[in-house]
């Protein structure tokens, strides 16, 4: 992608030199026609290009001196650099606004710290004393509330150091998350055709964890279909459930939190319900040359 902005940067330059050459005496009438598009065509490259070192040929192109180095200069050095300036504001509010995404998400892992973390250990805590009690035959049920608990409150440290600190954590992969459902009684059908890359793997986690959630709280007795396709430097993720018979109670803040983690990532999440199904298509493009 850089090499072809510098291209078309080049054949701006190219242009616009070539132009001097019709001026004599007096400048035609459709030199104007011609530097207009000049000038929009290098604000926009240099609006879109993140490096500096197109900038070297401007100089190449006013070689010639006299009228193609003032063309140049204005036609296409000028407004290239101007779209470098509003690159970089852009640059800046962006950095701004990854900042305060920052700051909240520090602010949510302390309070998920201190009030689920909290209650989950206590449920751990409460399961094994209930385990001691209970007669044999039913020790087992306690015992697994307890792992679960336990296992749990692990987890959710993982992943409050994750919303502090911004840096993927070893968790689960995509298809311990698929087996631990499916012991745990899910219907789970699935597929996986590719390699999942290393950049969008945690995304790919999460979007498949949101599923498996979301399956076992509205469609427990429902067949989930899910499916991992990477192919043409992109990993679609997509889920699909029959909808249960009766909605479970919810705020749906595990859906915009996915969304927007999805959208951080540079993809977008699609949920549609119809015909009795509830569908889920998360499509995230590995991140390349910008």
């Amino acid at each position: 992608m850089a090499a072809v902005k510098a291209a078309a940067l080049a054949a701006c330059v190219a242009v616009a030199a070539a132009v001097s050459f019709a001026i004599d005496d007096s400048v035609p009438p459709w030199t104007a026609a011609v530097c207009v598009p000049l000038f929009a065509v290098s604000f926009l490259l240099g609006r879109r290009t993140a490096v500096l070192w197109p900038a070297v040929l401007f100089p190449l192109g006013a070689l010639a001196g006299g009228v193609a180095a003032g063309i140049v200069a204005v036609a296409v050095a000028l407004p290239w650099f101007l779209g470098r300036v509003v690159h970089q504001q852009a640059a800046l509010a962006a950095a701004a606004v990854e900042a305060a995404h920052l700051r909240e998400r520090t602010r949510i892992a302390h309070e998920v710290h201190d009030s689920l973390g909290h209650e989950l250990s206590l449920l751990a805590l409460q399961a094994g004393a209930l385990e001691m009690k209970l007669p044999p035959e039913h020790r087992e049920s306690a015992a697994q509330l307890r792992r679960t608990a336990a296992g749990a409150t692990e987890r959710l440290a993982d992943l409050v150091f994750l919303l502090r600190d911004g840096e993927p954590v070893a968790v689960e992969g995509v298809r311990d998350l698929v087996d631990r459902a499916v012991r745990a009684g899910l219907d789970v059908r699935f597929t996986a055709d590719g390699p999942v890359p290393s950049t969008v793997e945690p995304t790919v986690r999460r979007v498949v964890q949101e599923a498996l959630t979301n399956a076992a709280k509205h469609a427990p007795h429902s067949v989930l279909h899910l499916t991992v396709t990477t192919a043409d430097a992109t990993t679609v993720v997509e889920a699909s459930n029959a909808l249960g018979g009766r909605r479970a109670a919810g705020s749906r803040l595990g859906l915009v939190a996915l969304r927007e983690r999805v959208r951080l990532a540079g993809g977008t999440l699609r949920t549609t319900r119809g015909d009795g199904r509830f569908e889920l298509v998360a499509t995230l493009p590995q991140p390349g040359d910008q």
